[in-house]
């Protein structure tokens, strides 16, 4: 059976991240010699985390940690909850790492970790407790110079700092360069919040340029309204775009002449969810309807697995900028290059975050901090080289942006695995 008829049957995210390198080496005419060495991830952890609930029963989560590549500097990758979270998808997520860092070309290597719980039904004293417990597990393959977390699906810098402290416990001493997306009060970046939805805006932005478009007017409908997706259409808003879409786990709202951004954080900050949103001319769709809407540009900023074979004929979009990682799968790729909606990839649309991570551990070693403004400046720099470098590979190949961005990762990764050679 082949890879795509596999995957036709059930979804895979490590055989679908495998299926578009394969593709990617094919096509960039890249030596496989050491190929394999990038297909598996260096080590693969799961972990049992026992922990004391607040009316005194034990639980017990389990949790994961894989490292897929250090051959270009230290493992670097988030931590998720969720109830949905397995080995298979985080070892996905911890390809799509490496590759990621090697596209927009920072010193990093690629890791990801995860709990599978709902976060929903615990308490903030049992989160805490959770994590600790986490980070007590994994604190022996943990560091600043060997594997630097940072935050992801339901988890954000309250949580960064839950591990620092517990792991600066456990080593006897301040480590802030641990973790990355923790508060700025305990040596965290400015801007690191928005980095990632600040990055899907930059690409957004390149891309019409190439196009010979503007970002201002452009109709733009995101998809998942978390940390990526809020901030994707906040910074959208205040640069001109009109936002005609938005969802959130409980469904999405439409306005064809544009929601107002802002008023739909503010309405969200309270907890409050948008199927609860209510205002005259904004409609209510489901997720599966947000991904069909009329819109020039989709912002993919949920799961993996979002645009596939099923609906990638229906989609109304001129193009798409991947916010989350891996929400396109490699059967929905044939068939939007087929039709002509060109794809800015994950690996460098949300590499936002990843590279204001490296800001915020250069600083760390520093022990400077710098200014917010140049941190913008700085991360569109590294998006707009990154860009350039997708054009430039598109062309030589002859082949969609997905298959240049891959091509780009996989021969700067091979390039290392080369000339550092095999130990021992």
């Amino acid at each position: 059976m082949s890879t795509t008829e596999k995957m036709s049957k059930t979804y895979d995210p490590y055989e679908n991240v495998v299926a578009v390198m394969e593709e990617a080496a094919e096509i960039g005419k890249i030596d496989k010699r050491m190929f394999d060495i990038l297909k598996n991830p260096q080590r693969e952890t799961k972990v049992y985390l026992p922990v004391e609930m607040d009316d005194g029963h034990v639980e017990v989560f389990e949790g994961y940690r894989v490292q897929h590549s250090n051959i270009r500097g230290p493992f670097k990758g988030g931590i998720r909850y969720h109830q949905d979270c397995n080995i298979e998808e985080i070892k996905a997520l911890s390809v799509w790492m490496s590759l990621k860092c090697a596209m927009v070309n920072i010193p990093f290597g690629g890791a990801k970790g995860g709990i599978k719980v709902d976060v929903t039904k615990l308490s903030e004293r049992e989160l805490c407790r959770l994590t600790r417990r986490y980070t007590y597990a994994i604190e022996p393959i943990i560091g600043a110079d060997t594997d630097i977390p940072a935050p992801d699906v339901n988890t954000n810098a309250q949580i960064m700092a839950w591990i620092l402290d517990t792991y600066s416990m456990l080593k006897g001493k301040p480590s802030p360069g641990v973790v990355t997306g923790k508060p700025v009060e305990l040596g965290g970046s400015k801007g690191r919040t928005s980095a990632t939805g600040r990055g899907v805006v930059n690409a957004a932005q390149l891309l019409l340029e190439h196009e010979g478009r503007e970002l201002s007017g452009c109709k733009i409908a995101v998809q998942g309204f978390g940390n990526v997706g809020s901030h994707t259409a906040r910074i959208a808003h205040f640069r001109g775009a009109c936002v005609v879409a938005l969802s959130d786990i409980s469904g999405g709202i439409y306005c064809k002449d544009g929601l107002d951004v802002n008023e739909v954080i503010a309405f969200t900050e309270g907890g409050k969810r948008l199927k609860d949103f209510e205002k005259s001319g904004v409609k209510h769709i489901t997720n599966e309807e947000i991904l069909e809407c009329e819109c020039e540009i989709l912002v993919p900023a949920a799961l993996e697995n979002q645009i596939h074979e099923g609906n990638a004929d229906k989609l109304k979009c001129r193009y798409i900028v991947e916010g989350a990682n891996g929400p396109t799968t490699y059967e929905a790729d044939r068939i939007l290059e087929e039709r002509g909606i060109k794809v800015i990839p994950d690996i460098l649309a949300n590499s936002g975050g990843v590279v204001v991570s490296y800001f915020e551990w250069v600083q760390n070693i520093q022990e400077l901090t710098w200014e917010k403004e140049h941190i913008k400046e700085k991360l569109f720099e590294i998006i707009q080289a990154a860009f350039k470098d997708l054009l430039k590979v598109a062309e030589e190949c002859s082949c969609s942006y997905r298959m240049a961005a891959y091509i780009i990762a996989i021969r700067r990764l091979m390039y290392a695995e080369k000339i550092k050679g095999i130990f021992p």
